[in-house]
């Protein structure tokens, strides 16, 4: 009986530390929320943006059911399935491909640069260019590697049907017919979730694809938070399209962050709002993660006062 007691009496503990620091994290969420929409009244656009704590499941959602065209932000999907299928046995990221010059397009910083029918890299090695710099005929080789259909077949199977890879980088045909690659925020942050959570990847590729993925590279979630602070992420850069989505890890407290615009009379505000988005969103978990129940932000070099 006494051990019961005991037991009953740390659940209550719990109980109550966890009403004493939800009421007041709830207050920052509230805050954080008003300032987005601030940023998302004035951006002359539409904005979508999905947040979600990967500690305990708490979301912030705006227009995220919302389909936007993913630009390069798609690229994630690409490399989701090419790790899935080195997990499966069907390739291995150690395999060699021979340059073509027919598998160049424009803007590809890299590959443009090598020489065609010597230069032999990678998979893993195209996968860190489709990273660093966006290279879209990097990226069109492992499109070609693993095949659009089981891409799709693989977002399927995770529930995301409005998450779409379409059609290959620089394919201006396609794009006038409207075959345009597309996600939205909600469906892009389930599908670093379900990554992040090893839904689909083992511990083993899950770790080394977040490795690629945080390859440093300028993008707009990470543009105004710490240098050294880990960020994966892609984003995508279209006419009047501007996308960001990836995972932010700061440390005992990650997070999902996807904001998506479209319709943008400037193409810099657009970038500007997801800059802003991400900065408030990281000013909330920075505190988050040094903070006691009782809302005391603990940083190194504080007194004791």
């Amino acid at each position: 009986m006494k051990q019961f007691l005991c037991s009953l009496l740390l659940i209550s503990v719990c109980l109550a530390q966890s009403a004493t620091s939800g009421g007041k994290q709830k207050v920052l969420w509230q805050k954080l929320e008003a300032r987005i929409e601030q940023v998302d009244q004035q951006l002359d656009g539409v904005m979508g943006v999905a947040i979600e704590d990967l500690t305990n499941g708490d979301h912030y959602f705006l227009h995220d059911d919302e389909v936007f065209a993913q630009a390069s932000s798609i690229k994630i999907t690409i490399l989701a399935n090419l790790y899935l299928q080195a997990q499966q046995g069907k390739l291995k990221l150690s395999d060699l491909y021979t340059v073509q010059s027919s598998d160049l397009v424009p803007d590809s910083t890299i590959m443009n640069g090598l020489t065609p029918g010597v230069t032999r890299v990678t998979l893993r090695d195209l996968a860190t260019m489709v990273m660093a710099v966006s290279d879209n005929s990097a990226a069109n080789v492992l499109i070609d590697r693993v095949g659009i259909q089981n891409v799709n077949a693989m977002l399927d199977s995770l529930g995301l049907t409005h998450t779409r890879l379409r059609r290959k980088m620089m394919d201006l045909e396609a794009a006038k017919q409207g075959r345009e690659n597309i996600s939205t925020p909600r469906e892009m942050m389930m599908l670093f979730d379900s990554i992040y959570r090893g839904k689909l990847l083992n511990k083993e590729m899950t770790e080394d694809f977040f490795r690629v993925v945080s390859t440093n590279h300028a993008s707009f979630i990470p543009r105004d938070l710490p240098a050294d602070l880990k960020v994966a992420d892609k984003e995508g850069e279209l006419e009047a399209i501007r996308n960001d989505s990836g995972i932010v890890f700061v440390e005992g407290r990650p997070y999902v962050i996807c904001v998506m615009t479209g319709y943008l009379r400037n193409e810099r505000d657009g970038e500007n709002a997801i800059s802003e988005v991400s900065l408030e969103t990281w000013r909330m978990f920075d505190r988050l993660s040094r903070a006691t129940e009782y809302g005391r932000v603990v940083s190194p070099g504080n007194g004791t006062r």
